[in-house]
């Protein structure tokens, strides 16, 4: 490193008024330390000028980085006929990293920390004129010795290779089982890399599902130990295909399906847990799509055997398998459709084909329903389990079906409620297969998460469901959007009943929703 003393008009080169000295700092191999005044001049003109680092002193290499440093005309002289600059240290960090053209560096007066005393140079690292953009452990580097390559940030700008950045990307993670605080946003570094057979998969909605509010509070077997990412389904675009993988290109519209794992702004997955999205089906579509559609089918037709003229009980109707299950019953001619949902969800309901709202909280449900069917009904869908299972045995009709598929009496706050387990534990309904052949009903349990392995089954639920919606026959119902951010918000949405239909999550809101909320 060098300095070159410049004795000149600092206004006709553009410096701050009251700048009479300049120093400019070389970073390279220099053979010769002496340059007339009307060289520098004539360098630093040029400097000024180009884009590019400019050549070192005469007859020596090209630079790799340079800064120029203005200081007062009350600048202390060195002794050494130069004025008073920074010291080596400050020179080699201030040039981290190196812009091209002349960089101005502030007044000293706008640096922040003690001012210089008079009449000597304040000891220290970094001088008496600190560069506001070091770090102190920038600071403290010590001066690279002269036959050293410079920094890989300098290189960078001197025409070398910088090394890329690591790749990370973001993800919703669990860290214990507890309340709506355990889920967080995650920075995860890497690159997630598929496997043979598997497609890495940039995700733009996951779906929220109640087993989820489960999982977070420890009740959901499948689910992994925490530190885990939650989500069962997403939405996204193929970024990278795993040797061996057929039937998808890196930039398909893809629905994935999974055990857990996939809240996150990138995944890996089995290609045969992912499925084609439909012309015209948003990622938020998509993201409510799998878990609810494919619940829904199976229960009403594949256990349920739904058939014209029949009728069926659903709970919960607000909710995102509630919903596609009433609009799954509306492809069949006249089935008449019971729902349990808040008063305030009534006209919703009403709306989309649920011929009798019943409001749970202030009216029994078991009554209204024998009032306007005696008999009660041919299907029953359960997803509260205790004592509601009882209940929708003894209102099924000779030869209906009840179908269980969830527990969600198990969850009466933010956290596991031992009581309402214990409650729900003693309430549970059992039969033997002797009163079963009595009764003429018959009684049937779902759990779709212990499907993970029915690629087949399940491919062709998600056919037909595909062939529905590109109909226009049944389409998800958005209730919310949420970002990672809100995850908390989210959940509590859900688990307080207050969503009708999907609730979703993205990575990140699309600008006109930001602009939105903004506002």
């Amino acid at each position: 490193m060098i300095q070159v003393s410049l004795y000149s008009d600092c206004k006709k080169l553009g410096l701050d008024d009251g700048v009479d000295h300049v120093i400019i700092s070389l970073i390279g191999p220099h053979r010769s330390p002496s340059v007339g005044k009307r060289t520098q001049e004539s360098r630093l003109q040029s400097l000024r000028e180009t884009p590019h680092p400019a050549e070192g002193a005469a007859g020596s290499a090209p630079c790799s980085a340079f800064q120029v440093f203005p200081y007062p005309s009350h600048a202390p002289d060195s002794g050494s006929g130069f004025p008073a600059g920074p010291s080596s240290a400050q020179l080699f960090a201030a040039v981290r990293p190196p812009l091209p053209g002349v960089l101005r560096q502030p007044a000293p007066s706008a640096v922040p920390g003690p001012a210089p005393q008079p009449g000597r140079s304040e000891p220290g690292p970094s001088g008496p004129y600190p560069s506001p953009a070091m770090s102190g452990e920038e600071a403290a580097a010590p001066p690279a010795p002269a036959d050293q390559a410079p920094p890989a940030e300098q290189q960078a700008a001197g025409g070398g290779d910088a090394p890329p950045a690591e790749p990370q990307y973001r993800a919703l993670v669990l860290s214990g089982f507890g309340g709506y605080e355990k889920v967080k946003v995650q920075v995860r570094r890497g690159e997630p890399s598929p496997r043979p057979g598997e497609l890495a998969v940039r995700v733009r909605a996951c779906g929220l599902n109640f087993a989820d509010l489960l999982a977070r509070q420890g009740l959901y077997e499948r689910l992994p130990p925490p530190p885990v990412s939650p989500g069962m389904e997403c939405a996204g675009t193929v970024l990278a295909l795993g040797e061996g993988v057929t039937g998808r290109q890196v930039g398909d519209k893809v629905m994935v399906l999974a055990r857990a794992g996939l809240w996150q702004e990138v995944v890996t997955v089995p290609a045969n847990q992912t499925y084609l999205m439909p012309d015209g089906m948003s990622f938020e579509e998509a993201a409510a799509f799998l878990v609810n559609y494919i619940t829904a089918y199976m229960i009403l037709f594949d256990f349920g055997n739904l058939r014209p003229h029949q009728s069926v009980l659903i709970h919960m109707a607000a909710g995102g398998v509630g919903t596609a299950a009433v609009q799954l019953c509306k492809t069949v001619e006249n089935v008449t459709i019971f729902g349990t949902a808040s008063a305030s969800k009534h006209d919703a309901l009403r709306e989309s084909g649920v011929a009798h709202p019943i409001d749970y909280r202030s009216m029994d449900y078991v009554e209204e329903v024998r009032k306007i069917s005696p008999k009660g009904v041919d299907i029953v869908l359960d997803p509260l389990g205790g004592s509601d299972t009882t209940k929708a045995f003894n209102l099924l009709k000779p030869m209906g079906k009840l179908i269980t598929y969830g527990v969600a009496n198990l969850l009466t706050g933010q956290k596991k409620n031992l009581m309402a387990m214990a409650k729900t534990w003693w309430n549970q309904f059992s039969i033997n297969a002797l009163q079963l052949l009595h009764l003429n009903k018959a009684v049937c349990g779902y759990h779709l998460g212990y499907m993970d392995e029915e690629f087949e089954l399940i491919g062709g639920v998600v056919a037909k469901l595909v062939s529905l919606y590109s109909q226009g026959k049944i389409k998800p119902k958005i209730d919310s959007v949420w970002p990672f951010e809100q995850v908390a918000d989210a959940m509590r949405q859900m688990q307080e009943k207050k969503n009708v239909g999907k609730v979703i999550l993205v990575p990140e809101l699309p600008k006109e929703e930001s602009k939105k909320e903004e506002n």
